[in-house]
């Protein structure tokens, strides 16, 4: 990374494989395979960046939120790195990671700025005054969208990773046919609970007639009404704030429906940036980003783990 905005390098390991016949992520397992990836994905990153550790000004890692064991495996390899190198090393705010994200795809962008971050079991409305400061001025009361579609590709059938699965069936679908509720909360707060349970009586009541298309449609309807929910609440801070740049990132900013409904609704008001595809979940590019305006802005931060961290 070079200026918090240059990417010399940014090698991603995927667990999808490792974690799919379970359903989901477990905790033990992704710790353990961290520590095994951890030392070679490093070697492997400076080969492709062309650079040895002397070359380096600044070490980063991850301090949450996230799992407690991957978390403690990140620092514990970063301490030792930052002492066996003799460099400076500070911890990150994964969730400042995601809007930094899009200051990588958009090098010209700079607070202040509006931003939507929907990522693993957040769903935030925060407003950026200026690096390294984050107002949070609405999220969710129970699950995130990112929860919300993992839990219906459950029901579905989908398999893991549940969002992903669920976009693409939900391309095949047609929403109106299988109408679910819109959730809506009074000013900007998200809720998506009762719409999770709408579409589990859903396909109770369906029985053995849920079939494929009833569950494409079922699929499109319940992406149609956390998207839509979600760009309600972004219109309404928009209006509210009258900010000129909007950023909507982490994993759930990969979603089809969410990427083209996030244009249309912002429009001409403001501009609109979404991270690619591969810069949308999680990764150390964004992680490197946040800490180099991180540091200019407070100086180096700690590196203890707090699995609950917020903004």
């Amino acid at each position: 990374m070079v200026d918090g905005r240059r990417v010399l390098a940014n090698v991603i390991h995927s667990q999808v494989d490792l974690h799919a016949e379970f359903g989901g992520v477990v905790p033990e397992l992704a710790a353990r395979d961290h520590l095994e990836r951890l030392p070679h994905l490093l070697d492997t990153t400076l080969e492709r960046a062309g650079i040895g550790h002397d070359d380096l000004d600044l070490l980063a890692v991850t301090r949450g939120p996230g799992l407690a064991g991957c978390l403690l495996v990140g620092v514990g390899v970063a301490e030792g790195l930052s002492a066996a190198w003799s460099r400076p090393l500070t911890g990150v705010n994964h969730l400042w990671g995601h809007i930094y994200a899009a200051m990588l795809a958009r090098p010209d962008l700079e607070p202040p700025l509006l931003g939507l971050v929907v990522s693993g079991a957040h769903s935030d409305l925060v407003l950026m005054p200026e690096h390294g400061h984050f107002e949070v001025i609405g999220r969710t009361r129970d699950d995130a969208a990112g929860e919300a579609f993992d839990k219906a590709a459950r029901m579905l059938g989908l398999g893991y990773p549940g969002g992903p699965a669920l976009d693409r069936l939900a391309r095949t679908g047609r929403p109106e046919r299988q109408p679910l509720p819109r959730p809506s909360l009074p000013g900007l707060e998200y809720s998506f609970s009762g719409l999770k349970t709408a579409l589990l009586y859903r396909l109770r009541d369906l029985g053995d007639g849920a079939g494929p298309e009833q569950r494409a449609d079922l699929a499109a309807s319940f992406e149609q009404s956390v998207v839509e929910s979600l760009l309600e609440k972004l219109d309404a801070a928009l209006a509210r704030t009258g900010c000129t740049e909007v950023v909507v990132c982490g994993g759930v900013a990969a979603n089809t429906l969410l990427r083209r409904r996030a244009a249309e609704v912002v429009g001409d008001r403001a501009r609109l940036t979404m991270p690619p595809l591969d810069l949308c979940t999680d990764n150390a590019a964004m992680i490197a980003a946040a800490a180099h305006f991180a540091v200019k802005a407070k100086g180096l931060q700690p590196t203890t783990v707090d699995p609950s961290l917020n903004w």
